[in-house]
């Protein structure tokens, strides 16, 4: 159903489906280049080389809540585990970026076996985008991602109810709502059709909506593979991750950059690194 705005191929518009989407939307990465007295960050190697925005979308989003708090649980009263330090943050939730091993492998299984769709949006720093696009302002980044990631989907359903994680006041419910009112706008340059859909934006902590901590797990698969080259844990559960949109990969096309969907896969063979 997604649809390739700057592809070759123009999709079909289809008429919105009469049932309620749950979208769960989180970041990954550091948006900032520059820190304190204009340190330059990024070149120092002191920040992320990317910041990415993606979210997952569920129909049945209380069948995966319960199996994350079943697994919670049942790892948090494991024998084998209890010695290990980072077991005990599980009171907050799982986390991609803290958990061990072993707790990596449990819950990486259970989204292999979940009913999801990912969708992610990767922007690359560069200081001339970022400087001429977003004015170095972190919240006109997030608000671009957020709107370009969603111009294609915002019409599918008849109803969404979206959660975006907290980020200070990055992510706030003003911004949000600007960048989905930008999204439906770009659409209906587009196509010429208007979005009457319902669309009511939450936020939330991660520790209080667990279903965010899965797209935390799925947006760090995509770090692994642009920060360190490793694309072992996105193989793993890569046929849930629909969309990989590298925006900035002026690389491939200096315009739009390039679109990882089922027919072009992400792949290490043709997937442009990033230096650094």
């Amino acid at each position: 159903m997604f649809s390739l705005q700057d592809s070759n191929t123009e999709p079909v518009v289809k008429e919105p489906l009469s049932q309620k989407m749950f979208y769960y939307f989180d970041e990954s990465g550091d948006p900032k280049i520059f820190g304190h007295r204009g340190k330059n960050l990024l070149q120092d190697g002191l920040v992320s080389k990317t910041f990415s925005v993606g979210y997952v979308e569920m129909s049945n989003p209380h069948q995966l809540l319960v199996d994350l708090e079943n697994l919670r649980k049942e790892l948090m009263e494991d024998e084998y585990l209890k010695a290990v330090p980072s077991v005990q943050n599980l009171r907050n939730g799982f986390h991609a970026n803290k958990d061990c091993a072993e707790v990596k492998e449990k819950v990486f299984k259970l989204l292999k076996k979940a009913d999801f769709e990912a969708y992610i949006i990767v922007a690359r720093k560069d200081e001339s985008i970022f400087r001429r696009k977003f004015n170095m302002s972190d919240k006109k980044l997030y608000k671009f991602l957020v709107a370009e990631l969603l111009k294609n989907r915002l019409h599918l359903y008849n109803e969404i109810d979206i959660y975006f994680s907290e980020m200070s006041n990055i992510v706030s419910v003003s911004n949000m709502t600007e960048a989905l009112n930008d999204a439906i706008a770009k659409f209906q340059q587009k196509w010429g059709k208007e979005n009457n859909g319902n669309i009511r934006i939450f936020l939330q902590q991660p520790s209080h909506l667990p279903l965010l901590q899965v797209i935390d797990y799925v947006l760090w698969t995509i770090f692994r593979v642009y920060e360190k080259n490793d694309f072992r844990y996105f193989n793993f559960i890569r046929e849930k991750i629909k969309l990989v949109h590298d925006i900035f990969d002026v690389q491939a096309n200096q315009f739009y950059g390039t679109f990882y969907t089922d027919k072009n896969p992400l792949e290490q063979k043709k997937w442009s690194p990033i230096s650094g």
